[in-house]
This record gives structure tokens, C-alpha cells and sequence, in this order.
């Protein structure tokens, strides 16, 4: 009985302690107050895979054949054939800053340019061997990419970067 009654004095003992706190005293005796978390606001719908069409994707993207390709919410993938072949990327971003993919890209080695497509700001980087571009586009609170890779053994022609800048102006001419 006595060991029943020490734990139940120790741990009222122990509630009374713990309802005090730290006995520091703030500039207020209020409760902290933190301001509000920012609600990302929607920006345009990019519509699925960009507003692009496959055909459109094979010409731009300089793939000779699209053998697989994947379609979700937030992206699409289109690739060639064969394992290490071109691929194109397209990926929409709600409520995501631009300023991280940044910084990633950065921290991959690369040294990403400042861009503007159809009045949206963004930027646009390339790997140091040029097989692979990534640019991405600002709209208000979200973003949306294009990436390009000409694959292990580049076959196609022409610079990624150049390829990415078309498919994005389309996205951005069929804004919803």
C-alpha cells in the first residue's frame, strides 16, 4: 500500500512541476504567438504533361521513337529505346519554390542562367558534358520543368537547353 501511495505522490508531484515551467520569465506573460503559415496560392494549370502531345514531344524532344512513356498527376516521362536512351521529362510543381530545384542543380555542379519565357521568370542549367538540360519556369507560387538527356550514347542532335525552351514556350502559350 505504501509503494502505491509513493508513486501516486511522485507523479502528482511531478504534474505540479511540470505545470510551472522554466520559471524564465518573457518580455509577455501571453502565450507565444507565431504568424500564420503562408498558404501557396494555385498559379496556372499546366495541363497533363504540359499541355504537349506526344508527336509534339517526339519532334521537339528529338526522340525518333517513344517506346515508353509514363503520365501521372505531376509529370510525365517519354523515353527512347533501349536502356541509356534520350529521355524527355516534363514535371509540375504546386506550391514548390523554384528557389530549391535551384539550389539543387547548383549543388549537382552546375551554374544555372536566369530565363524568361513568355514573360515567367526561371532558369535554365545544363550538366558539364551538355548531355543533360533542365529548365525550369516560375508560376506564382508553383513551377513546372522540362529536362532533356540525350542519353549514354547522345545520337540525337542539337542542344537539350534549346529543346526544353521549345516545349516550355508551348506550356506556357496553353497556360488554363
Amino acid at each position: 500500500m505504501r509503494i502505491t501511495s509513493a508513486i501516486v505522490a511522485t507523479t502528482a508531484i511531478a504534474a505540479l512541476l511540470a505545470g510551472c515551467g522554466s520559471g524564465d520569465k518573457s518580455d509577455s506573460d501571453g502565450p507565444a504567438v507565431r504568424p500564420p503559415a503562408k498558404v501557396a496560392a494555385l498559379g496556372p494549370f499546366t495541363g497533363e504533361c504540359g499541355g504537349v502531345t506526344d508527336d509534339e514531344v517526339r519532334s521537339l524532344g528529338g526522340l525518333d521513337q517513344i517506346s515508353r512513356s509514363f503520365k501521372n498527376s505531376v509529370g510525365c516521362n517519354w523515353e527512347s529505346a533501349g536502356s541509356g536512351s534520350p529521355s524527355v521529362t516534363f514535371a509540375s510543381y504546386r506550391g514548390s519554390p523554384i528557389g530549391r530545384e535551384r539550389a539543387w542543380v547548383t549543388a549537382q555542379g552546375r551554374n544555372p542562367e536566369d530565363i524568361d519565357v513568355g514573360g515567367h521568370k526561371g532558369f535554365q542549367d545544363a550538366s558539364p558534358d551538355g548531355s543533360i538540360c533542365d529548365l525550369a519556369v516560375q508560376l506564382g507560387d508553383d513551377f513546372f520543368e522540362w529536362s532533356t538527356s540525350t542519353g549514354f550514347l547522345p545520337a540525337q542532335t542539337g542542344n537539350p537547353c534549346d529543346k526544353n525552351r521549345k516545349l516550355a514556350e508551348l506550356t506556357v502559350q496553353r497556360l488554363k
